[in-house]
């Protein structure tokens, strides 16, 4: 089915508690096909919405791409760049939790380590600044010893902290479309999500 032609059956319920077999097999094929389209729009948003607190040297979308170059150019694995793009996703609609929103997007289609390590970078991220603003730099500590407090630390070291450089020679938006796409057309909550131990997650 199109997505033109999903987008033209509707459901007929005004309340959920009364959709019928029909409804929602409809619905399911829907979801889909609106799913095939992620990525697409996750690539506009950046495109077009990615925004960030004023008085930076670059903004969000800059910073994002920036901090993808580094990883790419480190050569980091395709899932870990394409982390890096999206790390600051969440910024303009949740600035306070942006490092869970973005890893909310990305989890059902990255390892779990992936995911521990955009969901935490904010924290980590504080290293840098923290003690600036009346806080603690070290508050990362209290995750030492996670399986993925190294790769977070690293992450942010390398690239995430160093990506506010206006004269850095950034790829464009386009360089990372076909690693974007191929992330978000993996199978949804296959195996690499799940931790070998899920208390650890």
């Amino acid at each position: 089915m199109s997505e033109q032609a999903a987008q033209s059956r509707n459901a007929s319920y005004r309340r959920m508690k009364d959709g019928t077999k029909a409804d929602y097999v409809l619905m399911a094929e829907n979801a889909a096909v609106f799913t095939q389209h992620t990525a697409d729009r996750v690539l506009s948003y950046i495109d077009t919405v990615l925004a960030g607190v004023p008085g930076e040297l670059v903004d969000t979308r800059e910073h994002s791409l920036q901090t993808a170059t580094r990883a790419f150019r480190s050569e980091a694995d395709e899932e870990t760049v394409v982390a890096a793009l999206l790390h600051d996703i969440g910024v303009p609609f949740a600035p306070d939790n942006h490092d869970q929103i973005a890893a909310d997007i990305l989890r059902p289609y990255v390892s779990w380590e992936t995911d521990w390590v955009v969901r935490h970078h904010g924290i980590f991220q504080g290293y840098y600044y923290f003690h600036h603003v009346g806080k603690d730099r070290d508050a990362r500590d209290k995750f030492r010893g996670h399986p993925a407090f190294e790769k977070t630390v690293s992450f942010c070291e390398k690239w995430d902290q160093a990506s506010f450089d206006p004269d850095y020679d950034t790829m464009p938006l386009s360089a990372f479309e076909p690693m974007v796409q191929r992330i978000f057309a993996r199978d949804a909550w296959d195996a690499r999500t799940r931790a070998p131990d899920e208390n650890a997650v």
